[in-house]
């Protein structure tokens, strides 16, 4: 490593990306070292990670926002940039990262994705750019909340332009799974929040939704597999407001 440029620390949590872990920790060659932050995989995640050269560290999943604040604080580096173990790292991005952290004041950036949803490319209906908060100058982040963590960056943020590559669901089956576990998680806090569903939402608010994500959000553009996903998502905007009139029920 250079050391008259800042060191770069990519971070992947994991439990059980056995299917994945290799390829997105060689995607991220260009970084100065790649840490595998592991929730105590069962399958063999970790035996993989430091076969392909990653270092490792294994703690107890909590929550997401306390799994990413813990190995926070377990770093010593000057920039940490986080992924998922279904993403991928390119050259291009690499550069512009390295570009960024060396020249420009800004202490959080935000990357796009390219989502490959059943195995393709998706451009339309909410999944392009997808920008993620996931690149921090070390000592400047925290995150708040259990589920759909927030990163609160002491600084001014910018925006890549390199793509990370997501593959995102590979197919009907683990779409509906993630689904399900979101319309819970996205319930729940709209119950936390007070929020009481109306009849008239358990209709207009999937056909909101179905025309945000195919119209506004130009779902059309991804043709008949966009036209799938808008009414997938509608769907399963129905899903969340019946489980929040079921948290109310529950708790009357």
């Amino acid at each position: 490593m250079n050391r008259d440029q800042p060191e770069l620390t990519a971070v992947i949590l994991t439990l059980n990306e056995a299917s994945h872990i290799t390829a997105c920790i060689q995607s991220l060659n260009w970084a100065d070292r790649v840490l595998v932050f592991d929730s105590f995989s069962q399958d063999e995640t970790a035996v993989l990670a430091q076969t392909a050269g990653a270092e490792l560290i294994q703690s107890k999943f909590e929550n997401y926002a306390q799994q990413r604040n813990a190995v926070l604080d377990a770093l010593q580096t000057d920039w940490v940039f986080f992924v998922d173990a279904d993403e991928r790292g390119t050259p291009e991005l690499g550069a512009e990262i390295r570009q960024m952290i060396a020249e420009r004041p800004e202490r959080g950036w935000y990357v796009p994705r390219h989502n490959y949803i059943f195995g393709q490319l998706t451009r339309g209906a909410g999944w392009f750019p997808d920008h993620q908060l996931r690149l921090f100058k070390h000592g400047c982040v925290r995150y708040e909340r259990p589920v759909h963590e927030i990163a609160v960056v002491d600084g001014e943020i910018g925006y890549l332009q390199q793509p990370l590559t997501h593959y995102n669901y590979r197919d009907v089956a683990h779409f509906r799974a993630k689904q399900r576990a979101y319309t819970s998680y996205d319930a729940r806090i709209l119950y936390d929040q007070g929020v009481r569903p109306k009849p008239r939402n358990y209709i207009l608010q999937p056909l909101r939704h179905f025309y945000w994500r195919f119209v506004t959000l130009e779902g059309y553009k991804d043709g008949l597999h966009g036209l799938r996903l808008s009414l997938y998502m509608a769907y399963y905007e129905w899903v969340k407001y019946r489980k929040l009139g079921w948290f109310w029920r529950k708790n009357r």
